[in-house]
């Protein structure tokens, strides 16, 4: 009976230890259930050099048609669950497109100029640093530059599309005010506990010089 083993030697921990780890990673993927007769057959094939069921390959393949099956299911489950928040976000792009001051580009990104600059506007691959206020739509802040009284510096290419796209249009020395649909900013997943997924973004970036 397996409830009466017992990790006795150092293979019997091993073994144990890689089933653990294992049956644990497809739990967390959301696999609830596997056979584990036909799972010890698998083993015992490959460690027995017996004809396996389906090669290698053919496994491989139908694992990854299964997991991408499978993370579409839980994509549009997550999607629905967020039907509000899209909701909200579309809402306050539609009717902030039509405030004063405020540009709506074919990108569906929005933007409104509180101070301008001058000079040449950074390319796609320039570093720049910025100061920045960033909130969600109830005015939750969930980064700051400016809180922290830090300024940053990163590569254009190398943050969320709304902000590359902004911040080849700005001239040093400007400040906008940036209205991010969700799928120019952090999309699906979201960011960390402070951005849900699908969440449109509200920045105020002010772009304090290119240092390339």
């Amino acid at each position: 009976m397996t409830n009466n083993l017992k990790l006795q030697s150092e293979i019997d921990t091993l073994s144990y230890s890689l089933g653990l780890s294992i049956s644990s990673n497809f739990k967390n993927q959301g696999l609830d259930s596997i056979k584990s007769d036909f799972f010890k057959k698998a083993m015992d094939d490959v460690y027995g050099e017996e004809k396996t069921l389906m090669s290698k390959q053919e496994a491989e393949m139908w694992l990854n048609s299964y997991f991408k099956k499978m993370q579409e299911k839980s994509m549009k489950k997550q999607k629905e669950s967020s039907k509000g928040i899209i909701e909200e976000g579309d809402k306050f792009l539609a009717e902030n497109s039509k405030k004063e001051g405020v540009v709506s580009l074919p990108s569906g990104l929005q933007y409104k100029i509180l101070k301008k600059g001058k000079g040449v506007s950074p390319g796609f691959t320039d570093k720049v640093k910025t100061h920045y206020h960033g909130t969600l739509l109830n005015g939750q802040v969930f980064d700051s530059s400016v809180d922290r009284g830090e300024p940053i510096s990163f590569p254009v290419n190398g943050v969320i599309k709304g902000w590359t796209e902004a911040l080849q249009l700005m001239k040093p020395g400007s400040k906008w005010k940036l209205f991010i649909p969700y799928d120019l900013a952090y999309g699906e997943r979201g960011a960390g506990a402070s951005i849900p997924p699908y969440a449109t973004l509200v920045f105020e970036v002010e772009l304090l010089e290119i240092e390339k």
